[in-house]
């Protein structure tokens, strides 16, 4: 069984006892966590995808340590402007092992639209729920639409 999860903004394949390190969580080392974002689990023939994560689903882990990644040095130039700036960054990481993925969440029903409800969405209602423009926000709009590029000025012919 294997699940794809999504934490400090990237995205994880993970397994029974992998060992991942992830962006810095904010628990503490030895405890044990819940990773909620779960995008797709699979189990054997079985897939499960979200839209865009599955409800319910979650993947248990425990925090083995915090560390620092290695130091990247950013250096910013611009030729011929004697701008040069250099700095460093090292990333804060999380190093989880990964415990238990319990089955898949279950699956909301698909729900039906009942007739009140496909009547209200008619393309009628929807034109006379448009909010009007109040004065202020026209004449905004019709003031950039009505600009010009100003218009080029012939040099002045020099006197002999």
């Amino acid at each position: 069984m294997y699940a794809v999860l999504k934490t400090g903004g990237k995205q994880y394949k993970v397994s029974e006892n992998d060992v991942i390190i992830v962006e810095r969580l904010t628990a503490e080392s030895g405890s044990k966590i819940s990773l909620d974002e779960i995008l797709l689990i699979g189990d054997g023939g079985n897939t499960t995808v979200g839209t865009p994560v599955i409800e319910g689903a979650s993947v248990a882990a425990e925090i083995l340590e915090h560390k620092r990644g290695e130091k990247i040095t950013v250096f910013k130039k611009k030729r011929r402007k004697n701008y040069r700036r250099t700095m460093g960054h090292r990333q804060e990481l999380t190093v989880l092992r990964i415990t238990d993925i319990p089955a898949a969440g279950k699956k909301k029903p698909a729900t039906k639209k009942t007739k009140s409800e496909s009547k209200a969405n008619t393309p009628e209602e929807t034109k006379s729920r448009v909010k009007p423009q109040s004065k202020a926000e026209k004449s905004k709009s019709d003031g950039a639409e009505k600009k010009r590029a100003p218009s080029k000025k012939t040099p002045a012919k020099k006197g002999k």
